[in-house]
């Protein structure tokens, strides 16, 4: 009997570490460090901490405040600051969130979280490297300043914080309630309801820095309800006294001016109730030698009785190991949208883990009874969506929409659901391009909602109010658009003039498809406003000046770094011509002359694929390029480097990201690269085919096979579909949407006669 129960376990084990979850390794990509990436950009960002999928809460390790540390995490840090409830994945620009920071300590209380690279000056401890583990829906470690074993895992709206401490009279949990990651909230609250329960918020404005420093205006109030398993006896309250005359942004609060003020906090034991502009709360208490403390807590942007509400539908008790396992549960639900098999085990770790990160955003804002708070200010009920947050759309509109439209269309209607109903809260008449917890922060550039709208509505995605949707875009295009000139002019020409031409197509098509003959011309004839830009001579997309003269070219040409582009160099935004190929093509000299240009520009890329000036895969300008080939009829060279990109820019490893991962959108060219589609213009529903990392993918009723595939074996030899033979180097979406099984027979070197005609 004995030896059948250790059977089972070794078998259940081996079985959920292969289980999608459990190939999940959240330590990819989680670092913020610039110097590994060789760029200031840093490498992904993203957080190890513990979330469900498209959940409001992450319970998250914290080791940095300050700096372009989005995430508030990155892995060769050595001390933790606390675990917090909110994070943000993948971003640059300072980030936000990173509320309610929660710390078990042990010795004298500490108000202030103390720098990295000092030791006993703040609450903040060092770690033991070696015991942290990170899961889908689980983290832990061992605080080896205080020989304290963290663990931490979540539910949608709430998580749960696991404590195990030493033997000890001074033990302890402190929660930082003015902390944020790139700032800090400017008032907050917090009262003691029981001997067990407190509750409150923090309000974050754009004077505590946060989104881009202020500049994002994030403006935001986070609401809690948290339990304590252990009897609040030996409680209170600490409190800097923050001068009305002092600024709040984030270097002010990284100053040591404010540092020392923070450090000499008044420390109220025993207060019920305080509202106040930097405020912790404490509770001591005795421990024995290996005894666990428990906390949890319910998250709300709409009000403090939303947070108990939260928690109280998903964490009744205090069974820790049970809630780990429903999100564990949850993510493999999630994750089994796409299932595959073949491959090595790292190859399927990178996907899995890929597939997760696409899973975070955009999260749901509204609590589990359907209420959000709006852009007005005002409480609203969500009956016929799910509401969400956090579109970073010039980043996503490329791979992680369009991922989602195959896989999961309802979270594609609840985004534009969420950005039609926010223009109207916030009295806007046009669509933003990142939004973050209702903010219109105009970050980055370019019309992103007008093609998540789109690409919508040629796939057959219409749950939201398609009129609106269509005024909305219009007004976008007026708004932020090439306007008469024909062109947007300045240091960021290209970029601009490019992204706006691509967004006037995609209002030309709905028009179209919504019966607006005017429009359509209209804006088809905008849409080839890139030809503005190309100047002849030099042979390549040059930017102008509002006059009409061209920007002074520069000794390095096309290969001058933010020579009128956003992030990248002008050969590598010249690409961007998605809704009109063919006609980039002929500007450039024709297809021989193109296709030479495009192999250098692959091939001088370097091994690992981190920054560079040629196919730089770690910033998203150029993420649908390698599926060019395809259009310019060499599907096989399309083979070669999707497979190569997949090889050398994704690893089963903290640096196994080669750029900002950017709210999913590095991790979805992966997902979709390794299962062999992948559009090159959004709006369009043809699906470029190219070489599958997997001997299978099942995706919903559609199923990809292949036949010899290997590492070797990368070229597409012939295929079929629903056993037919199949000469397309493409698919229409759908095709892929009504179900079928498309195969494809795998070889060593090209077929150069399969795929070319389109």
């Amino acid at each position: 009997m004995i030896r059948l129960i250790t059977g089972c376990i070794l078998i259940c084990t081996i079985s959920r570490a292969q289980s999608p979850a459990g190939l999940v390794n959240p330590f990819i990509g989680a670092s913020t460090s610039a110097g590994a990436a060789g760029i200031y950009h840093g490498l992904g960002k993203t957080f190890p901490g513990a979330t469900t999928p498209y959940g409001m809460v992450q319970v998250s390790p914290n080791t940095i405040t300050g700096g372009d540390n989005g995430s508030g995490y990155s892995y060769e840090h050595t001390s933790i600051e606390g675990f917090a409830f909110t994070q943000m994945s993948g971003i640059g620009w300072n980030g936000d969130l990173g509320n309610f920071l929660v710390m078990p300590f042990t010795g004298p209380l500490k108000t202030k979280a103390g720098k990295q690279g000092t030791h006993g000056e703040g609450y903040r401890s060092d770690y033991l490297k070696s015991s942290e583990k990170a899961a889908a829906g689980y983290y832990s470690v061992l605080l080896s300043g205080y020989n304290i074993k963290a663990e931490m895992t979540a539910a949608p709206h709430s998580g749960m914080l696991r404590f195990t401490f030493p033997a000890g009279r001074q033990s302890g949990i402190q929660i930082d309630l003015a902390r944020r990651v790139g700032g800090t909230s400017t008032r907050q609250y917090v009262k003691v309801l029981n001997d067990s329960t407190i509750t409150g918020w923090m309000k974050c404005t754009p004077d505590g820095g946060g989104w881009g420093n202020g500049d994002g205006h994030a403006d935001y109030t986070v609401y809690f309800y948290a339990v304590f398993s252990k009897p609040l006896r030996n409680y209170g309250v600490w409190s800097a006294d923050i001068p009305d005359s002092w600024t709040r942004k984030l270097e002010d609060v990284e100053s040591d001016r404010y540092q020392q003020q923070i450090g000499k906090a008044e420390i109220l034991k025993g207060i019920k109730e305080k509202e106040g502009k930097h405020l912790g709360f404490f509770t001591g208490f005795d421990t024995k030698e290996g005894e666990q403390v428990q906390m949890k807590a319910g998250i709300s942007f709409v009000s403090m009785d939303g947070a108990a509400h939260n928690l109280q539908q998903e964490i009744r008790n205090w069974d820790f190991d049970a809630v780990r396992n429903k999100a564990h549960d949850q993510w493999n639900r999630e994750l089994a949208r796409i299932k595959v098999s073949g491959g090595t085990t790292e190859e399927k770790k990178v996907f899995y883990t890929a597939l997760y990160h696409t899973m975070i955003d955009p999260r749901i804002i509204q609590d589990a009874d359907g209420k959000y708070m709006g852009g007005d200010g005002k409480v609203h009920t969500s009956s016929t969506f799910n509401k969400r947050t956090i579109f970073s759309g010039w980043d996503v509109f490329r791979s992680q929409m369009p991922l989602q439209t195959l896989i999961h269309p309802s979270l594609i209607n609840d985004l534009i659901n969420s950005l039609i109903t926010l223009a109207k809260e916030k009295k806007k008449d046009y669509l933003e391009r990142w939004e973050l917890l209702n903010a219109y922060s105009g970050c980055m550039l370019g019309n992103p909602a007008v093609s998540v709208i789109t690409d919508a509505y040629a796939k057959g995605i219409r749950n939201y109010n398609v009129p609106e949707a269509y005024r909305l875009s219009v007004n976008s295009q007026e708004k932020f658009g090439n306007g008469t000139l024909g062109y947007t002019p300045g240091d960021l020409s290209l970029s601009y003039t490019l992204e706006y031409a691509y967004t006037d197509w995609c209002v030309s098509r709905m028009a179209q498809w919504l019966h607006h003959p005017e429009d359509e011309k209209k804006y088809a004839r905008r849409g080839e406003n890139y030809k503005n830009v190309f100047d002849t001579e030099k042979g390549w997309f040059r930017p102008r000046d509002k006059e009409g003269k061209w920007l002074p070219w520069p000794d390095s040409g096309r290969m001058q770094p933010w020579y009128g582009t956003m992030e990248s160099n002008p050969y590598q935004q010249g690409w961007f011509v998605p809704q009109d190929v063919d006609g980039m093509v002929a500007l450039m000299g024709g297809k021989q002359k193109v296709i030479s240009d495009l192999e250098h520009f692959f091939e001088q890329a370097p091994e690992n694929m981190m920054w560079n000036d040629y196919y730089n895969h770690a910033n998203e300008p150029v993420h649908h390029v390698p599926f060019l080939f395809n259009r310019l009829g060499q599907p096989w060279l399309t083979q070669k480097w999707t497979r190569a990109i997949c090889r050398r820019a994704y690893h089963d490893k903290v640096e196994g990201l080669v750029g900002n991962e950017d709210v999913g959108q590095m991790s979805a060219w992966y997902v979709l690269a390794a299962i062999g589609l992948h559009p090159v213009c959004p709006g369009d529903t043809r699906q470029e085919i190219t070489s599958p990392v997997f001997d299978k993918i099942q995706m919903g009723k559609f199923t990809i096979k292949t036949i010899n595939n290997s590492a070797e074996n990368i070229y597409i030899q012939s295929a079929r579909l629903n056993g037919k033979p199949y000469s397309k180097c493409h698919i229409d979406f759908r095709d892929v949407a009504k179900g079928g099984v498309l195969e494809l027979v795998m070889g060593p070197t090209p077929n150069q006669q399969w795929g070319i005609n389109n």
